[in-house]
């Protein structure tokens, strides 16, 4: 179980990559995404042609967007990744983020597939009521 578990973290963080940060989302979908794909984010469609849809979009609108992935955990069908996301000037998002996005990803997995995710993001503020950071 820890070897599947060690695998879908490490094909969690490279769908996100691949799809967002490469530009690829087509070799996204092709490598990682199972038979079906079951969106909760309100802003994507539902299916692999919803991502496909909406990695195009977010390439024209933030085409440097980074990813630094914080932590990944992984139980059972699930993994949840915490990342930096990251944006320069000329970005869509940096207008509302420029210090980048806290997001939470969550994926579900079968038979070694993504084949579900929910995610939530909050802006990473200038400054903060204490000491400690957002990772």
């Amino acid at each position: 179980m820890q070897g599947t578990l060690e695998s879908n973290k490490q094909k969690a963080m490279a769908f996100l990559t691949t799809a967002f940060v490469d530009k690829d989302p087509d070799k996204a979908i092709q490598l990682y995404v199972g038979s079906y794909y079951r969106q909760h984010n309100p802003l994507v469609s539902d299916g692999k042609e919803g991502v496909r849809e909406y990695a195009k979009r977010r390439m024209v609108e933030n085409p440097n967007w980074k990813m630094n992935f914080k932590r990944a955990i992984a139980e059972g069908d699930y993994v949840v990744l915490h990342i930096l996301h990251e944006f320069a000037q000329t970005d869509l998002l940096y207008a509302i983020a420029p210090h980048g996005r806290a997001g939470v990803a969550i994926f579900r997995f079968e038979e070694g597939k993504i084949v579900e995710h929910w995610d939530v993001f909050q802006s990473v503020p200038a400054e903060a009521a204490h000491e400690n950071t957002m990772f």
